[in-house]
């Protein structure tokens, strides 16, 4: 029987290899559910990423499901209850940060700009296929995206933690050569 083939950061954990092997790096245009998985990311800065994925559904559950207009609306109680909830990261200036990522993408919204539509282009509308064999942290275009992602009024939204959402919904390949996901994820894009 052979066995299968990861990126080796998948390995140590059966979440993290099912996260792998049906998430990571599958290409993502939905606006919100981008939103979603930059705002997961900038809570993992300084931390696992195990730890916010164990966390998800309750980071789901404090940001009403990641719904742009509920949590651009939540004001310094929800900071309290956000403050006193277990089940996420509690840091304060990644709940602030999130409440005004929020703000920004609706920003964005009502200036007719969509954010897939912006992240995408960025791209040139397409995955990139990291093919150098290299485990980048950070590229031109993730420090790009993340200054237009600023300049736009984003927090937590460094090149290094932007790469990272980048192989996560699937804007860059960068399964390993040999990983089982490399192929089935450049013919799906």
């Amino acid at each position: 029987m052979k066995t299968l083939r990861r990126c080796s950061w998948a390995e140590s954990d059966r979440l993290l290899r099912a996260y792998h092997d049906e998430e990571w790096g599958v290409v993502e245009r939905d606006s919100r559910a981008l939103w979603e998985a930059l705002i997961l990311d900038g809570f993992q800065a300084g931390l696992a990423w195990i730890t916010i994925l164990r966390k998800r559904e309750a980071f789901r559950q404090a940001f009403a499901g990641f719904d742009p207009k509920t949590v651009a609306r939540l004001g310094s109680g929800d900071v309290e209850r956000l403050m006193n909830d277990a089940g996420i990261v509690r840091s304060r200036a990644k709940i602030l940060a999130t409440i005004g990522n929020a703000r920004a993408y609706l920003t964005m919204v009502r200036a007719g700009e969509d954010f897939s539509g912006f992240v995408w282009g960025m791209a040139g509308g397409k995955p990139i296929q990291n093919d150098t064999g290299l485990r980048l942290t950070k590229s031109p275009l993730s420090e790009r995206i993340s200054a237009e992602l600023k300049a736009r009024g984003f927090k937590f939204v460094g090149p290094v933690g932007v790469y990272a959402w980048m192989q996560a919904v699937g804007i860059v390949n960068d399964h390993a050569k040999d990983c089982f996901r490399r192929d089935a994820v450049r013919r799906a894009r």
